[in-house]
Parts: C-alpha cells; sequence; structure tokens
C-alpha cells in the first residue's frame, strides 16, 4: 500500500471555502491561509454558541506502544464515516507538534485513507499556531528576566524562577541549562530549564480560553516566580499580558482543514495528555457543536490521562458534555500488555491478548468511572489475525460495552460505518459525567483520588522537593486548584515498564507546579519529562525535498 503521504500527495482537495460552506461558514468567516486551509474568525463561534446544539464524543484510548495505536486516524475516519452513513459529523484534533513528527511517533494528521490534508503543511509550521505559542511564552520569560537585570522592583527571587522558556523540538540537552552568563552586561546567572511547547502553560490557556478577553485574563494569572517573602509574582505584575496577547490573536481562530473525502475537520491546539491536560480547544469544539451533529473530539493517551483530564479539567471550566467515548484499542497494544516481546507482535498469540484484557478493562473501567458510555474501537493493522480482532470485539460487548473493528486506515470513511453507527446509538445517552473529585476536596485528596481510582495505585509518595513545591503554592493560596498528573503514557502507573493493568503500587510525586492561567496545577510524577529527547535514528534522518518541492520521508 502507498505510505500516508503518497496518500496525501495524491488527493485532490475541495476548495476550503467549499468546506466551510458544508457547515455553514461564510466566505467573511474565514481566513484564508492558501487555498486548502482557514482560520475561522471568533464571531462565527459565537453564532454557534447560539445555535443548536451537536452530540460530543470524546476518543480515547488504552494504554499505547510508543508508536501509537491510530486514535487520531480513528477520529479522522469517524468523521468521514459519519457523513457516509448520512450524518453531519466533524473531526476535532490537535495540531502536530515538530518534536513527535522528527522523533519517533510521527505526525498527528491521521493515516492512510483516513487523514486531514494538506498533511505535510499540518504536519510542519501549519498555520504557525504553534510558533505563536512560542513566541508569546519566551517574551514571557524574557520580559521576566529584563525585569531581575533592571533592579528587580519586584524583589524576584532568581532561585524561585518557575517559568520555562520552550521550543517545538525535541532537545533533552535543554532540560537543565545556566543562562545569564558572560558577565554583568549579559543578565543574572540562575539555573533554568526549556519544556516542549506542547507543554506550555500558554498552549493549555490558548486550548481552554472562551475568548480574547478570557484569554488576557488567564495571561495575567500565570505565576511566573517568587519573591524573597514567598509571595507569588505574576504576568500581571510584569504587565506583559497585553503584548503576548497580541502574539496570540491569530493562534486564537481554530484552524479549518478537509479529510481526504472532503469532509470538514477543525485542528487546533496541541498540549501532549502525558505532560498536560491533552485537548485541542474548547473553542474548536463549541464551533464544531453549533455547525453538526456529532463532533468527535481527540483527547491525548489513554483514558488514565487524556479522558480523565478531558472531564475533571475541560469539562468542569468549560461545562461541555460528552454523550460518550470511543476506546481505541489495537491488538499488538494488547499483546504488549499481554507480555509478548515487540519482536513477535505481528504474529498470532491468543494467550497474550487476552493476557492484554485487564489493560482494556481497566480503561473501559475508567470510562465507566467517568459516566462515560463507551464504543470499543479495534484499529485492524493488516498482520492482525480474524481470531484476534473477533475476540476483542467478543470481549468488549461481554464487558458490556459496544464494540467494532475498523479498517479506516486502508478503507476510509466506507472501513468504519459499523463503528459510525454504534457511536451514534452511543451519543444519544443524556450526557452525565462523574468528575473523579470535588472543587473543595484538598489537593492530596485530589491525588490520591486519581491515582486510586484511575490508575489502580495503592499509595501515593511525596519527594521532599514536592512538599516544599506544595508548601509553597498553599502559602500563596494556590493549593485549591483542579490538579493535571503529567505522568507515563506507556503504562498504567507511573513506571513506563509495568504493563497490563498493575495495582498496589505507589505514585511518585516529585513536584508540583502552578498554572494558575490555566487553572490547575501540574503534578510531576515518576520520571517524566516535559521535554522530551531525540531517540538513536529519529524520522528526520530518513526526511528530504527535492527541487522541485516535493517532501519524502514524512511518514
Amino acid at each position: 500500500m502507498p505510505t500516508d503521504i503518497d496518500v496525501a500527495q495524491a488527493a485532490r482537495l475541495r476548495p476550503i471555502v467549499d468546506v466551510g460552506a458544508d457547515l455553514g461558514l461564510s466566505r467573511d468567516d474565514l481566513v484564508l491561509r492558501g487555498e486548502a486551509m482557514a482560520k475561522v474568525r471568533i464571531p462565527a463561534i459565537e453564532r454557534a454558541r447560539k445555535a443548536r446544539q451537536g452530540k460530543l464524543v470524546l476518543v480515547t484510548g488504552t494504554t499505547p506502544t510508543r508508536h501509537g495505536e491510530g486514535k487520531t486516524l480513528t477520529t479522522v475516519g469517524l468523521g468521514q464515516a459519519l457523513r457516509r452513513i448520512g450524518v453531519k459529523g466533524v473531526a476535532a484534533i490537535r495540531q502536530p507538534s515538530l518534536g513527535p513528527v522528527f522523533g519517533t511517533k510521527g505526525g498527528a494528521a491521521g493515516g492512510g485513507r483516513s487523514q486531514v490534508v494538506p498533511m505535510e503543511d499540518i504536519n510542519l509550521h501549519f498555520t504557525g499556531d504553534i510558533h505563536a505559542v512560542t513566541a508569546a511564552n519566551n517574551l514571557i520569560a524574557a520580559v521576566l528576566d529584563a525585569h531581575i537585570f533592571h533592579g528587580n522592583e519586584l524583589n524576584v527571587d532568581p532561585t524561585r524562577v518557575l517559568f520555562p522558556r520552550c521550543e517545538d523540538m525535541n532537545d533533552r540537552e535543554l532540560r537543565n541549562v545556566v543562562v545569564g552568563l558572560g558577565g554583568p552586561k549579559h543578565g543574572v546567572p540562575r539555573e533554568d530549564n526549556f519544556i516542549i511547547t506542547a507543554a506550555s502553560e500558554v498552549m493549555a490557556i490558548l486550548c481552554l480560553t472562551e475568548g480574547l478577553a478570557d484569554l488576557k485574563e488567564r495571561l495575567h494569572r500565570i505565576v511566573v516566580a517568587f519573591d524573597r517573602d514567598r509571595a507569588p509574582v505574576t504576568v500581571q505584575d510584569l504587565t506583559v499580558q497585553g503584548a503576548a496577547a497580541i502574539l496570540l490573536k491569530d493562534a486564537l481562530m481554530p484552524n479549518l482543514v478537509q479529510t481526504l473525502e472532503g469532509s470538514p475537520a477543525l485542528v487546533h491546539g496541541g498540549p501532549f495528555a502525558n505532560i498536560a491536560h491533552g485537548h485541542s480547544s474548547v473553542l474548536a469544539d463549541r464551533l464544531a457543536l453549533g455547525t453538526s451533529d456529532v463532533v468527535v473530539t481527540e483527547a491525548g493517551f489513554g483514558a488514565d490521562l487524556g479522558a480523565e483530564k478531558f472531564v475533571d479539567l475541560v469539562c468542569r471550566q468549560s461545562g461541555l458534555l460528552p454523550s460518550a467515548a470511543v476506546l481505541v484499542v489495537s491488538v499488538r497494544a494488547l499483546k504488549h500488555h499481554g507480555g509478548a516481546k515487540r519482536k513477535d507482535l505481528a504474529v498470532e498469540d491468543l494467550a497474550a491478548l487476552e493476557r492484554g484484557f485487564a489493560n482494556l478493562d481497566a480503561h473501559l473501567g475508567i470510562l465507566k468511572t467517568l459516566g462515560l458510555p463507551g464504543v470499543v474501537a479495534v484499529n485492524r493493522f493488516g498482520t492482525d489475525s480474524d481470531r484476534e480482532v473477533d475476540a476483542i470485539v467478543d470481549h468488549g460487548q461481554s464487558e458490556g460495552a459496544k464494540a467494532a473493528a475498523h479498517t479506516l486506515y486502508a478503507d476510509g470513511g466506507s472501513g468504519g460505518e459499523e463503528l459510525a453507527k454504534l457511536v451514534v446509538d452511543a451519543a444519544k445517552s443524556t450526557p452525565s459525567i462523574h468528575p473523579v473529585y470535588r472543587d473543595e476536596d484538598g489537593f492530596e485528596e485530589k491525588v490520591s483520588k486519581v491515582a486510586a481510582t484511575i490508575y489502580g495505585a495503592g499509595d501515593v509518595k511525596y519527594d521532599a522537593a514536592a512538599l516544599e513545591d506544595l508548601e509553597r503554592l498553599r502559602t500563596a493560596g494556590l493549593d485549591h486548584l483542579p490538579i493535571c498528573i503529567a505522568k507515563t503514557q506507556l503504562s498504567l502507573s507511573d513506571d513506563e515498564t509495568l504493563r497490563g493493568a498493575p495495582t498496589g503500587w505507589t505514585l511518585e510525586v516529585r513536584g508540583v507546579r502552578a498554572s494558575a492561567g490555566a487553572g490547575f496545577l501540574v503534578v510531576l510524577a515518576g520520571d517524566i519529562m516535559r521535554m522530551p529527547g531525540l531517540g538513536k535514528e529519529p524520522a528526520a534522518l530518513t526526511m528530504d525535498i527535492d527541487e522541485q518541492g516535493r517532501i519524502t520521508g514524512l511518514f
């Protein structure tokens, strides 16, 4: 079969104005970025809020392998399949980050015959939103350091600067750095660090905001440091929220593109669910809900990360209410969690598959805990046997979930019509989500509830550094915020080597960071890093472009 990029480059795209018309958007609602991409103006979103609202379906997954199991592919393919069965459906996905694109996981535009296009533009610089987030983030960091250099009227403690710089690339060398070297003219020396842009609080704010006024309000609440009296220093204190908002004014508008079958798709924001909240944007979902019947919106990684954070953070802040959830699963991932070796994942192994059902059951249990009716979607790979695929479908149904396999990769929307019908049926239920914790719960209680109820942990342990962080946040009156636990996506636990559904283990908290503008506290668990590193043979090594501008090696 042709590669993803071969399929994408052969596609004949509809004018984006015609795609927008399918959603009731006029030419004046769009800011064109060429013939095939556009931004949607905020007034169109305000109209969509007042229109009849469609059903929201959350797409999540079981615990993936390092290469992902096709969650974005399934989201995009469902958007196509819904249209094929006569339902006005829209897919809303996150923007690809250059880190994974040039690293191991690859792009985030779907795959095969279920992609959003133009794939190369979307997977690379797209409309510049992630670069705008990077610029706004680093402007705030630069103004903070300039303030310290020019007299430090706010009495900032240079050893308690909390706001890191960011960039949209995997680069482990930047995890821990020293800045301000070179003498008195070049700054105040201090330890610092970079994070990937997807983990930036500015990215979270962009994805959770309701508009420009709310964006500015959130930006000014960002805690950038503590002063020597242990009081928080904010972006408002630096008076730079207006300038940061200017850099984000275009990024605020959702991006409209199309699937390979010409149906509308929204691509906006790009937080990772292992280190951030993992959902595209509230604005994109609001636009889709007011212009379509069913919206399939993607949350990152497994239900322990993306789905929990969607309910406990996105729904809590926005009031969005998903009617159902699609749980993407693959044969290879379940065999991996059943103990099969990597080299044997393409070989039929019903015993390993059945052992891996523990991971599937755990994620179905998470959806039940969150109040989300689950639809099991088996993303079928060419190496899967009929017996393996049928076993997953049968098991999902035996656990009380609707279940179907799909061939959205090979066949596009036609390969997911059965799944689409199940999703529409599941979405008929009245939304009734169940957050894991209450607003009034204390910080430790919130962490314990997520650890026990969602992850299966038996206990929580706080390192000395985490306790120090928590004390500082309590003194500042910030410990009441909801929590966003950052942990590995490769296990239900905080240890990526533990497969299946481990229980009784201890969640290790090693740090707590304030994201007051985004509206939560980031809890660093296990050895999670907010700046990934490149592997020995990153995907970048096989990419090239010829004299005609044709890109090769991009998946």
